[in-house]
């Protein structure tokens, strides 16, 4: 039974993977701050094919994520750092909260980097040795025409490097790394008039997750399988 580990996944997207990977009958960690008010992991677990291990870990907090990953003992086939926040919304040049700035830098880029630091050992002795970071299209720099946001599209950008250079840094132990960008997903950050459900967005990632190989490390993909410009 392959092993998925989900950071994020109380909630959004994180969430819908869990779902998905549980009715397909992979053993998933869920990582998340609060377990004991996660409610809906739980009801996820219920009747599904899978197994459901629930970890605490706060991505902005080192020394969770490594007790976290201390406390997990399989390796983790498929990793996806999916745990994000968008921050205050309409900050252009001139208006910027340089605090939340800070916060959304913490959760989007180092939380990820934290991620991959501390379960690099439990990707490497897996079998499919995948590392996907959920990133975004707003931290495109080829497709940024509209400007503003600048918390999250620097957080998302800066992301986009750091798992550039992690495929890099990591070939020669055979991780592939890729960043994808979901689309606009009805989620709480996507908001009421995105375009995908969580449940379409989901499948497409899982169908190009699964077809995933050394090849295509270092690349950034849109949801539906397609290149997508840095």
């Amino acid at each position: 039974m392959p092993t998925v580990l989900v950071t994020g996944a109380n909630r959004g997207l994180g969430l819908e993977f869990t779902r998905q990977y549980l009715a397909e009958g992979y053993a998933v960690i869920a990582v998340c701050r609060e377990p004991s008010s996660a409610q809906a992991l739980q009801s996820a677990a219920r009747g599904s094919k899978g197994a459901l291990t629930v970890v605490a870990a706060d991505v902005t907090d080192g020394a969770s994520v490594r007790r976290a990953a201390a406390d997990v003992t399989d390796g983790v086939d498929i990793l996806i750092n999916c745990a994000g926040v968008i921050g205050g919304r309409g900050q252009h040049l001139g208006s910027i909260d340089y605090e939340d700035w800070r916060q959304v830098l913490n959760v989007n880029l180092l939380g990820p980097a934290r991620v991959c630091e501390a379960f690099l050992e439990h990707v490497a002795r897996s079998s499919r040795r995948i590392t996907v970071t959920i990133t975004s299209g707003m931290g495109s720099l080829a497709d940024n025409t509209s400007g503003g946001s600048i918390p999250y599209r620097t957080s998302k950008a800066a992301v986009n490097m750091l798992m550039r250079s992690a495929a890099i840094d990591l070939k020669s132990r055979g991780i592939t790394c890729v960043v994808v960008n979901p689309g606009w997903v009805k989620t709480d950050m996507g908001g009421p008039n995105a375009t995908l459900s969580p449940e379409e967005s989901v499948s497409a990632m899982r169908r190009l997750i699964e077809r995933l190989g050394p090849g295509d490390s270092g690349r950034f993909y849109n949801h539906d399988g397609r290149e997508y410009p840095w």
